[in-house]
């Protein structure tokens, strides 16, 4: 599994700022329905229900917000830069300024977890965080989350 086949280049956006864990799922299904056809309110709902779970902000800047929807046949990407990070209940207690959601079909199991595996793996590789951190091109934060070395080797 490639990132490059979960992530799309229009699913992937710089944002200035957003203030709120709400905000961000809305941008997030906004950005899910006009990429993947996805229903947005309901990947926004998704995103909110799976959250309640637990916090997805894993630490260093970087959440990994997900959910499983009905009507997918694979699992597939977003991708949020905001330039000013937000509290967002992460494990570090740090701002997040970096956020990699995934929508699963409801029945994934193993490819679910082998793409937030990925996800997960390619962003606790601080040179690319800092990479993306400072590039504020969509074409460019997608050309080096798809072409990090890490996600080659998964």
């Amino acid at each position: 599994m490639e990132l490059s086949s979960i992530l799309q280049p229009s699913a992937v956006k710089v944002l200035a700022s957003l203030t709120s864990k709400k905000r961000l799922f809305q941008e997030l299904g906004e950005i899910a329905a006009a990429t993947y056809g996805l229903d947005g309110s309901a990947a926004f709902a998704a995103l909110q229900e799976r959250e309640i779970l637990g916090p997805t902000g894993v630490g260093h800047g970087v959440a990994l917000p997900h959910a499983r929807m009905h009507g997918l046949d694979q699992v597939v990407g977003c991708f949020i830069r905001v330039e000013k990070p937000f509290d967002f209940d992460a494990v570090d207690k740090q701002p997040v300024d970096l956020f990699f959601a995934l929508f699963a079909p409801e029945d994934s199991g193993v490819e679910h977890l082998k793409a937030l595996a990925l996800v997960s793996r390619t962003l606790r590789d601080q040179t690319i965080c800092t990479k993306l951190r400072s590039n504020g091109d969509a074409v460019t934060l997608h050309a080096l989350l798809t072409d990090s070395l890490s996600n080659k080797a998964a």
